[in-house]
This record gives structure tokens, sequence and C-alpha cells, in this order.
């Protein structure tokens, strides 16, 4: 078999010059002179071309689930090659053949590779927003990997939580009544889930200033915060700050009904809709997520 390792660097050495070109040239012609320059008589092209096409026809997808893995982190912040190699290493993870490439080998290589080619923090980020859409997907076999002894931690590993940095967020199960019936407002994101609209605070920002603001700027909507929902925290990781505690809280908040309009720059949203409560039980929804929204339609039928 081709050494597949070399193919991979020299579709990341491609991408990062179409990348930084502008994209004027065919990709298949920059990877053909990278071939012809750096590795004479190596021949691994329909995997090369398969992978480098990949990623050029999935592009856009693929740079939404970025900015949703790292929302931190806005995409043209993000390094060409840390870019190149996330783009890679997704195209292989959520839409190469697993059978030839397993997920495990796609995270592992897009890990190396920034390591080799990346900066010094590289290869955690990498790891932080791949790991991140592996665990998303379901882990995808898992099960068919035998535990190593004396494994490394990973950056998701358990650890003292204590020390771990906090980045607070709000967000509101939004609701609206319109002839005599109660709506939800949802966003719905790039991994197929929806959820509920959320953001970071702000300096000197309440809890509540936060959520009111965040949702005007997301989907357009002035809300009047209502109760106290819950709170949920993830872990997430920053390419500089290692990993960050995000404590998330969110409220009941009520609005007029309009048409939802998801505003530009909501990375990682695709679009946003009302929904009665009877229809939310068959949406797609994640388990942190949903019992808010039944606990904020408990005490919206309580008024």
């Amino acid at each position: 078999m081709a050494n597949r390792h070399l193919s991979r660097s020299i579709v990341l050495q491609s991408l990062f010059e179409w990348d930084l070109s502008g994209k004027p040239e065919e990709l298949k012609a920059i990877i053909d002179r990278n071939v012809f320059e750096f590795a004479p008589g190596h021949s691994d092209n329909d995997f090369m071309y398969l992978l480098a096409e990949t990623v050029q026809r999935k592009q856009t997808v693929i740079d939404d689930i970025i900015t949703k893995a790292a929302p931190e982190w806005p995409l043209e912040k993000i390094s060409n090659v840390d870019r190149s190699v996330l783009r890679m290493g997704l195209a292989e993870l959520l839409f190469g053949d697993r059978e030839q490439v397993p997920p495990k080998v796609a995270i592992n290589e897009a890990i190396e590779l920034a390591k080799t080619f990346g900066g010094e923090n590289s290869g955690k980020f990498v790891n932080g927003v791949l790991g991140a859409v592996y665990k998303e997907i379901g882990e995808p076999g898992k099960e068919q990997i035998s535990k190593q002894k004396n494994k490394k931690p990973g950056i998701f590993d358990e650890e003292d939580i204590t020390k771990i940095p906090i980045d607070k967020k709000a967000g509101a199960v939004v609701y609206s009544v319109k002839d005599g019936k109660v709506y939800v407002a949802l966003v719905h994101d790039v991994f197929g889930y929806w959820t509920l609209s959320k953001g970071g605070i702000e300096e000197n920002e309440s809890l509540e200033e936060g959520a009111a603001r965040e949702i005007k700027e997301e989907i357009g909507l002035d809300i009047e915060v209502q109760d106290k929902l819950g709170e949920i925290e993830y872990m997430a990781y920053h390419p500089t700050q290692g990993k960050i505690r995000k404590q998330v809280t969110f409220f009941l908040g009520k609005s007029e009904y309009k048409e939802l309009v998801l505003e530009k720059g909501t990375g990682g949203l695709d679009k946003a809709s009302w929904f009665e409560p009877k229809d939310v039980i068959d949406l797609t929804i994640y388990d942190d997520i949903l019992p808010l929204i039944a606990k904020a339609i408990e005490i919206i039928n309580s008024k």
C-alpha cells in the first residue's frame, strides 16, 4: 500500500497553497506539481485526488462544523495550516470510507500532520476539535478499539475540574403566543440538531442581559426575560487557552411572534423556526436541551 501519511502531507501542502492563493489554480494541478517536486515516483493519485476533491466539494459544510466545534475561534483566525488540517480530517472522518480509514485513524493522522506542520498548540487544537465532532457523531468504531494500557491522558480525560477556567454563557427558551397557540423558537445546527439560542456574556453584563442580547443578535427577537430554567456545562478546547468549562444558564423568554431571521455570522447554525410544543418531541434535540424545553413548556402552561 502506498505511504498514506506522505499522501496526506502532499494534500495538506496543496490545500495550503490553494487556500493561500485564493484558489485560482486547479487543486489537482497543485497536487501533481507537489508530487513531482517533493515525492517523485509516489503513486497514490486516486487517494490524493479524492481527499482533496472531498475537501473542496464539502468545504462549506466542513467550515460550518469547524465553527460549531470551535465557536470561540473564528475560522478566519485559525492558521492556514490548522484550517487545512481540520478540513482534511473532517473530510475523512465524516465523508470518507470508514472501512479503509477508520475514524480514529483519520483523527490521529490529522493530529500528526498538525504537530509536524503547524504551531506549538496545533496538535492539541486539532485533537480538541476533531474529538468534539467524533463524540457528536456517536463515536463510530469505538467498540472496535481495544483499551491501551498506560495510555496518556487525552484532552477530554478527567482531571481536577476546579483548575479549568470557566466561560459563562446565557440563552433562552423563547416563546410567543399567536391566535391562542403557544410557539417556541429553536435554531438548527450543522450537526442536524435543533437547539436553543445562546452566546457569551460581555463585560459588566448580567446573565439575563446577555441572554436577551444574544437572542436579539442571533434571531432578531426582543425578549422579556422571565424564569431561570437551569444550567448546563460542557468542555471545550481553545487553541491558546486549552480546556475551558462552558457554563450556560438558560432562561424563559417571551417575545412577539414574527418571522425568525438567522443573522449572518451565527456560525454553526443554518436555520431558525417556530414550533408548537406538541411538535417538539419529534425533533432531533440534544439530550441536555430537551429537559429545559419541557420545563419551559410546563411553566408557560401554568401561567
